[in-house]
């Protein structure tokens, strides 16, 4: 059986944590900041984990992670 290939984009995104959860960077900081709050782009900056529905998916796209 040949090996399974990670999705690259994916290995790049997502992190597993000590625990096994998986760990992500929140969306809208990249453009468009001039009018969101200072508060919401300092919360934007912390990572957080991903959603229990999407984990399956996730740990079947990165089967070594």
């Amino acid at each position: 059986m040949p090996k399974m290939k990670t999705n690259r984009s994916a290995a790049k995104r997502f992190k597993l944590t000590g625990s096994g959860k998986l760990k992500r960077n929140k969306a809208n900081k990249s453009h468009i900041l001039t009018k969101k709050s200072a508060k919401r782009k300092r919360n934007l900056r912390k990572s957080t984990t991903t959603d229990s529905s999407n984990v399956k998916n996730m740990k079947k796209i990165l089967p070594y992670l």
